[in-house]
């Protein structure tokens, strides 16, 4: 896998271990969910923008395991796991972090079973498209956003 950060596509093999381990470093998973050409992005309870959905690992979680739990936590739906597939990985500014912190999103898209409700942590779900102002998202989220256009995915 590549990292996508801004416009440029580089490899991450020889320093991805030195970034998960950098203060200044934020490392999470987020599940990319479309639907009639619609991305699911959700907004965290005190928090003005939206994220896609996922969060970080816990120590000696796998990345399936992290997803399984994160979706569960935040969106109240169980991950139907022969489904899941990486996505693409985002790496930009950390929303609401110094100047300095970035944030890598290792995305992954996946079936699911169960109703999407939002947990007692968000506050709004919310299905967009490209239409949607880039103020409204995170620096990942805009990233995400214009990837899903770019492949014909969303409108």
């Amino acid at each position: 896998w590549g990292v996508i950060s801004g416009c440029a596509l580089y490899s991450t093999k020889t320093s991805a271990l030195n970034m998960a381990v950098s203060p200044s470093f934020i490392d999470k998973l987020a599940l990319i969910l479309v639907h009639n050409r619609q991305q699911l992005v959700v907004r965290s309870k005190g928090k003005n923008v939206f994220f896609t959905p996922g969060g970080k690992r816990e120590e000696g979680e796998s990345d399936e395991d992290a997803l399984c739990r994160e979706c569960m936590e935040e969106l109240s739906i169980e991950i139907a796991r022969p489904s899941i597939s990486p996505y693409g990985v985002f790496q930009a500014q950390a929303f609401g972090k110094p100047e300095g912190t970035s944030v890598r999103m290792t995305c992954y898209s996946a079936e699911y079973e169960g109703t999407l409700t939002p947990s007692a942590e968000i506050d709004e779900l919310r299905w967009i498209d490209s239409s949607c102002p880039y103020e409204d998202l995170s620096v990942t989220g805009i990233m995400i956003l214009e990837d899903l256009k770019s492949k014909g995915l969303i409108d």
